[in-house]
């Protein structure tokens, strides 16, 4: 009986916030590294391997524009994808990759980044009315575990992956001090380079992030500073609100509200609200590839769907800026959507 009453409890719960039955079952909940799960590198894309796809791609897009935006404390170029067609049209940035070991969020970047180069209708016509830019790794060097700290603990077999950059610098808690060459370029050569409305700053958090037994596929949390302006945040909540009904539509999708909200002014969820005026959210997908932490490494079996997690976050809010959708949006969406547990 009480198992029959917290379903009927959860589905109330879930309707009331647009999530709908369907995302009950999400697909992307692949068993962690406890259920004797390998966890290869080799499968995820290199620096060399993206820097190589984005060059091609930007010979083979007329749309596209590939900049340096600078390089990383081992001198790796760090790279941004433009999509400019008119500076009067919304902007939205999309950032991954800040936490090197969070790699699905950059192989999501890359997909879509091939996508706009199709030649539909559809897609041509999109990139006609937005303006999409693309960090797809910041932190190229803990990407490729290429830092100046020993990395023996960690689990993945194959390179590993860390969060911090070479210096063992948290970029997401570096947008005040700025003191990595990878933030400051970040700010120099996108942030106060650009005007930018919108912004995602993708993450990956732990693998048992559920509501009531139901694992997450992911999180997102619109700044939470009291000092953001109100404009910013409902922008914010608009393009979680689109996020989220697109993702948790698909029915292999699950996200809910981020469990753990900050007023951190470092963190880029806050920083770029407070600093540019630009609405943000964070968007958390579930597992890492690499950690020291076991509970924090996710198996194989889920990196198709988070990666067209990643993937379809991109689409469906760059689509809804170019249409205009994205101003009709219900915030409610968002401030009705229930949190996370955190259960570890």
């Amino acid at each position: 009986m009480k198992k029959k009453l917290l379903t009927l409890s959860l589905s109330a719960v879930l309707a009331s916030s647009g999530l709908g039955l369907t995302t009950s079952f999400a697909t992307g909940n692949g068993p962690d590294v406890n259920g004797n799960e390998t966890v290869q590198t080799a499968m995820l894309t290199t620096y060399d391997g993206m820097a190589s796809l984005l060059q091609k791609e930007a010979e083979r897009q007329r749309q596209m524009e590939l900049e340096v935006i600078g390089q990383s404390v081992k001198g790796r170029d760090l790279y941004l994808a433009k999509y400019m067609s008119n500076p009067e049209n919304p902007t939205i940035l999309f950032l991954t990759q800040q936490h090197g070991n969070e790699a699905l969020t950059t192989e999501g970047a890359l997909d879509y980044i091939r996508h706009l180069g199709s030649n539909s209708k559809q897609t041509q016509d999109m990139l006609k009315n937005v303006n999409i830019l693309i960090v797809p790794m910041l932190n190229v060097d803990g990407a490729m575990g290429d830092v100046n700290f020993s990395l023996e603990n960690y689990m993945a077999s194959g390179r590993h992956l860390t969060r911090y950059n070479a210096n063992r610098t948290d970029l997401n808690r570096d947008h005040v001090n700025k003191v990595a060459p990878e933030t400051q370029a970040l700010h120099n050569n996108v942030l106060q380079k650009y005007d930018i409305d919108y912004m995602i700053d993708f993450h990956h958090q732990g693998t048992q992030e559920d509501y009531f037994g139901k694992l997450t596929t992911g999180s997102v949390l619109a700044p939470y500073h009291p000092d953001v302006d109100p404009d910013v945040l409902l922008g914010s909540k608009k393009l979680a609100s689109v996020l989220l009904e697109s993702v948790n539509s698909k029915g292999w999708g699950f996200v809910l509200k981020y469990d753990e909200p900050s007023t951190n002014i470092s963190v880029a969820s806050n920083a770029m609200a407070l600093q540019y005026g630009i609405s943000v959210m964070l968007f958390e997908m579930r597992g890492m590839a690499d950690h020291s932490y076991e509970p924090y490494v996710l198996g194989q079996k889920s990196n198709g769907y988070l990666i067209k997690q990643a993937f379809d976050a991109m689409d469906s809010t760059a689509k809804a800026l170019a249409n205009g959708s994205i101003l009709t949006a219900d915030p409610a969406v968002y401030d009705n959507l229930p949190e996370q547990h955190y259960s570890y």
